[in-house]
């Protein structure tokens, strides 16, 4: 199975996919399952679950959120309910508490002021680190990410952060599993690869356009 476990959509400020598109784009890509992560919610992940069943689509849909904390952005797979609080301990036992996987998403990136730069205690909180994002501009973002995930016996996770549609799928995990719940434990046991590409940079650009364009519109 290969999933590409994060990516956005409409629900996502500063992406415009749509799930039936994403869905059809990742069949055709070869990707198995997909996890969205919209900032701040689940909805985008309910929404293309729902797409999938009435498609009958043969992709499995992990629904995850990125959150925002004080600290920097966490995400949250396998969630049932929105994480309501913003604050970084609060939103790891939420996340916990619905039995989700607490991720660690481009740590470390210093092109992001929402990136979280985790230190050794904080290891105990998470379940994975994201080892390779794609729109991590630097190839050392991802390569301290995967030193940290490897100092603290983590999980690891690897995805497209997609915003768009042509970056849906260049980056994931691949196990040998059939589902979405047998990858879930594969990639707490470290039983999974880790396939990735650079995003192009102009995707960057149509994600900041589109957000301030949003915020006009408000």
């Amino acid at each position: 199975m290969k999933c590409d476990m994060h990516m956005h959509t409409r629900y996502s400020h500063d992406s415009n996919l749509e799930p039936r598109k994403i869905l059809k784009i990742a069949k055709k890509r070869g990707i198995d399952a997909v996890a969205i992560t919209d900032h701040g919610t689940i909805k985008g992940g309910l929404a293309v679950k729902k797409e999938a069943i009435s498609m009958n689509n043969a992709v499995s849909v992990i629904v995850g959120a990125e959150i925002l904390t004080e600290r920097g952005e966490i995400i949250g797979l396998f969630l049932e309910e929105e994480v309501k609080s913003t604050n970084f301990e609060r939103v790891i036992d939420e996340i916990k508490a619905q039995n989700g996987i607490v991720v660690v998403p481009h740590p470390f990136d210093d092109l992001r002021g929402s990136a979280l730069h985790p230190t050794s205690d904080d290891a105990s909180l998470f379940d994975c680190v994201e080892v390779f994002n794609s729109r991590c501009i630097l190839r050392k973002f991802n390569e301290k990410a995967l030193e940290f995930a490897n100092s603290h016996n983590l999980g690891m996770t690897a995805g497209s952060d997609a915003h768009t549609a042509n970056e849906i799928g260049n980056a994931f995990v691949s196990a040998d599993v059939d589902d979405i719940w047998d990858l879930r434990e594969a990639v707490l046991r470290r039983e999974v690869s880790i396939y990735g590409k650079k995003s192009l940079i102009f995707n960057h650009l149509f994600s900041k356009i589109l957000k301030r364009w949003r915020k006009l519109l408000q």
